[in-house]
Parts: C-alpha cells; sequence; structure tokens
C-alpha cells in the first residue's frame, strides 16, 4: 500500500528518506509524527535508522542503495559512516564515493538488480555501484534529462517514471529493466517522483498532498496491494536462482 506522510510540512518525503527491502533510512531532526509512520509499518521487518550525510538531512538525494548496499558521498564523516555500519544489516556493503555527481540519489536510480545511471558519471563509479549494489549499470536519460535517479523510480516488481517520457522510450527502459513501468507524477502534479516518494516491493511513502489517483497509480505501478513482506523471500529466491544460473 502506499501512505501519506510530511516531513516538517515538507511533501518532498524522498529528499528526507531512503526506503529498500533490507533497510529504511530517514532524516534526524524530523518530528516523531514522520518517524512512528515510519517504524509502525516497518520496524517489524527491517531497521529504520536515523542519520545524517555531510551533516546534511537530504539524506534521500544523497545516497542510493538496495538490498546489497548503500553508496555515500565523499561529504560523508567518519562518524556517520561508523554509524551507518553499526545499524545496517551486515548483509548491506557499505562504500563512500569519490564522484563528482555528488548527489547520487539524483543521478542514480536503482532495484536490487539494475541501476540506470547519468551518462556522465565516472567509469569508476559505474563500476563501483556494479560492485557494492550488485547490479547491471545502463547509462541513460529519462524524458531526455540526465537525472535518472530524480525522474525515475524503481523496485522489483515495478517502476514509475517522468510523465513526459514517450512509450517507447518507457518500452526501451521496461526491457532493459525487465519490470513493467508507468508514466506519472505525485504531490499532485510534481513531476520530480524521487522527491516525492519512497518505494520497496510492498510499501510505499508518498508526500501528503498526493492525489488518489496518484496514490492508486502509484499502487499499480508497484504492484502494493498483491505484495507484502513475504515478497522478500520470493526476492532472494530469485537472487539464488540467478546467482546458480551465472
Amino acid at each position: 500500500m502506499a501512505l501519506r506522510v510530511q516531513f516538517e510540512n515538507n511533501d518532498d518525503i524522498g529528499v528526507f528518506s531512503k526506503l529498500t527491502n533490507a533497510y529504511c533510512l530517514v532524516a534526524v531532526g524530523g518530528s516523531e509524527a514522520f518517524y512512528s509512520v515510519y517504524e509502525s509499518e516497518l520496524a517489524e521487518t527491517i531497521p529504520v535508522v536515523h542519520a545524517s550525510i555531510g551533516g546534511c538531512r537530504i539524506i534521500g538525494r544523497l545516497t542510493v542503495g538496495n538490498r546489497n548496499g548503500l553508496l555515500v558521498p565523499h561529504s560523508t564523516t567518519d562518524v556517520e559512516l561508523q554509524h551507518l555500519r553499526n545499524t545496517l544489516p551486515d548483509s548491506v556493503k557499505i562504500q563512500r564515493v569519490e564522484e563528482r555527481l555528488s548527489a547520487l540519489g539524483n543521478v542514480i536510480a536503482c532495484n536490487d538488480y539494475v541501476a540506470l545511471v547519468h551518462p556522465d558519471l565516472d567509469k569508476e563509479t559505474e563500476e563501483i555501484i556494479g560492485d557494492v549494489l550488485k547490479v547491471e549499470v545502463f547509462r541513460q536519460t529519462i524524458a531526455e534529462t540526465p537525472l535518472v535517479g530524480s525522474y525515475a523510480v524503481l523496485s522489483n516488481l515495478g517502476g514509475m517514471v517522468h510523465p513526459k517520457t514517450s512509450i517507447q522510450d518507457q518500452d526501451e527502459l521496461s526491457s532493459l529493466l525487465q519490470v513493467p513501468l508507468v508514466a506519472g507524477t505525485v504531490n499532485r502534479g510534481s513531476d520530480v517522483l524521487a522527491a516525492g516518494m519512497v518505494v520497496n516491493d510492498w510499501l510505499s511513502f508518498v508526500g501528503m498532498s498526493s492525489t488518489a489517483t496518484e496514490m492508486f497509480v502509484i499502487e499499480r505501478a508497484f504492484k502494493l496491494n498483491q505484495s507484502g513482506p513475504a515478497v522478500l523471500g520470493r526476492a532472494k529466491e530469485r537472487a539464488a536462482l540467478i546467482e546458480g544460473m551465472s
């Protein structure tokens, strides 16, 4: 299901949180109401970790991750890095990245198997993404913009892209990602999808101003009404199958 939430009267909840199938990061300094929504839905399945990156709260835009790993920018302090290592599951590999395009969440979109990245990302960063997140990496644009991390949101079951993405581009991306894609908006017409929502294989949080229609489209796009935490077990089975075939 999709749930509405705000961070300090701000609907851009994807700026202040990061959700995967293995963990959830939430920015420090939020209200108890903000944290309680996340923790009531997630605490029994995955850890909800309060964090900052380089002293900033915009952790959703500065980091990128999936159930295999988490990449953080070079501005991340040693103390912040150690906190993440102490609180995230041992199976999650955490690495600091020296990358000119340091808002990693804006330039990388991924699920547990595939990543779309900004065409100008360093070759070394591309290799780190593949190694740490254990994904295939493709340099792409979305609706003719290189900020793929801002204009695409992916799970292992589906994806949503900028509303001006052509049908042809949607089909090509869907073939690349091996998940169905839908063009849509969040927060009453915003096309910056990743700023207004976070999603994993069984749950999505969206900004408070998202309309009922937008939430319906999001739930359909990511198949949230037919999934639950049990999806996690099936995802692990699929990963083991893929590893066995390779």
